[in-house]
């Protein structure tokens, strides 16, 4: 029996970053995985796949923008599979860094499905069927998601698909519903938009993405419709039937229906926690199937963690990468600092949208009156030349002493831009750092001053009032 000092399950970000933090810090590791390659789903179903289409609808798009200088058309009946052409050259790619980096390490690579069978003991089955036994001292589970099971849609992965097969679509269909309001369904809503789907985004509550600042929600929704796409909010499902020429027909309960030719379901996700055999180490998921877990990311076993998708959200890549590593410091007895306060959240619909720190809503909650600067990628002279003037930066800061409180942006470079205010907030800086700070020019970081300028003007008119 092969015997380490920390044991992985899941390849993902979390356990990626888990594995390499452990072999880092001088510990045996070794890395259970039950899929042909390392990644996860993040990396062979969802984050990797949706942003190669989406880069090319991007570049669709722009030269859309540019129709009166070069004569283009999509092709009519276009296969998904002509516009994600360098997808399996990325996803070669990244598998090939990853295996390489934690072969560097000397993360030993398990494949198989691990149950546990003891308090430290792991069983692993591999795709032949043999069964080896492995301890370790500590476990991280890190086993990532799969779509939830709509029993109520017939999802057949064919006309109803879920997030993990909906590129597996052949040709871009005319029209599609998309049930759910949350971040997966609006970035997968807004890229068949853009290609030319007629989307329409059918969901229970009045906004999508009700966890972002008003302001983002607001700039999605407007894009979308303005190209092509339809949100149906408040809107609960009856049925859900293919008709007789393989069209889907969604019955609603205000008594209206819609036909179209495809479907998305993408209303949430589970953790992947059925396989493991929990109760031999006395663990149980709670109510909404996560585990429970310390600022540590240690579950009520106290050697076994769990980072990532089944500890809850907020089901982030750059959070699980954290939790990973989080949780393997504390393992190894590593001094840990407080978990980050903030973390970014990113959004890669389009248009991108991304956010950190407290929002307008949640900011005035707290302390009553702030300041709120607006900066327009409109007025910004590297968004006008690149010919994506749609969007904007939102600073909000303190009513008295200025300091940053959050960051909201929408707009092409929203995910990459959210880091400077990330930094900001890191270290308690305020509107006039932002002033200070010297950008290069044209850049959409610029951004940052004229928000950080409108509020210390709002500031100083406020002194004299």
């Amino acid at each position: 029996m092969r015997r380490f000092d920390i044991l992985i399950i899941g390849s993902g970000p979390a356990g990626q970053n888990a594995a390499i933090q452990g072999a880092k810090s001088g510990r045996s590791v070794a890395l259970v995985e039950k899929e042909r390659n390392l990644g996860g789903a993040s990396v062979h179903h969802g984050t990797i796949p949706s942003k190669t289409l989406r880069e090319n609808a991007l570049q669709m798009q722009g030269l859309k923008r540019h129709a009166d200088t070069f004569q283009f058309a999509l092709k009519k009946d276009i296969p998904i599979s002509a516009m994600m052409k360098n997808l399996d050259a990325v996803l070669k790619a990244h598998v090939d860094y990853m295996t390489q980096q934690l072969s560097d390490c000397g993360v030993i690579a398990i494949h198989g499905r691990a149950r546990f069978v003891g308090d430290h003991r792991l069983e692993v089955m591999s795709i032949d069927g043999s069964i080896e036994q492995v301890e370790a001292k500590y476990i991280v589970i890190a086993t990532g998601s799969r779509p939830q099971d709509p029993h109520q849609i017939p999802v057949d992965h064919e006309n109803i698909f879920d997030s993990d097969s909906i590129l597996s679509l052949i040709y871009l269909p005319r029209t599609m519903a998309v049930l759910g309001g949350g971040a997966i369904a609006c970035e997968y809503a807004s890229i068949f938009s853009v290609l030319g789907t007629r989307v329409t985004i059918i969901d229970q509550g009045p906004k999508p993405m009700d966890f972002l600042d008003d302001a983002l929600i607001d700039e999605f929704v407007s894009e979308f419709e303005q190209n092509g796409g339809r949100y149906l909010g408040d809107q609960r499902i009856e049925s859900v039937h293919l008709n007789g020429i393989g069209h889907v027909v969604t019955n609603l309960s205000s008594g209206s229906s819609m036909v179209n030719e495809k479907m998305l379901f993408a209303l949430g996700r589970v953790a992947n926690l059925d396989s493991l055999s929990l109760k031999n180490v006395g663990l149980e998921p709670t109510m909404q199937g996560f585990l429970e877990v310390d600022q540590y990311c240690r579950t009520t076993v106290p050697h076994i963690y769990a980072v990532g998708d089944v500890s809850g959200p907020p089901a982030l890549a750059a959070s699980a990468m954290e939790q990973g590593r989080r949780a393997v410091c504390h393992a190894c007895g590593h001094e840990t600092s407080t978990p980050p306060e903030n973390i970014p959240i990113g959004i890669y619909a389009i248009p991108e949208l991304s956010s950190i720190g407290l929002s307008e809503a949640q900011a005035r909650e707290h302390y009553g009156e702030v300041l709120v600067g607006i900066a327009l990628f409109a007025e910004v002279a590297r968004a006008q030349i690149a010919g994506a003037s749609g969007g904007f930066l939102k600073m909000v800061c303190h009513p008295t002493n200025l300091r940053l409180l959050g960051v909201q942006i929408a707009g092409e470079g929203a995910t990459e831009l959210i880091h400077l205010g990330e930094m900001g907030l890191m270290h308690h800086s305020t509107a006039h750092f932002f002033i200070e700070g010297v950008f290069n020019f044209p850049t959409l970081a610029e951004a940052y001053r004229e928000a950080a300028l409108s509020i210390v003007n709002q500031a100083k008119q406020k002194s004299r009032d």
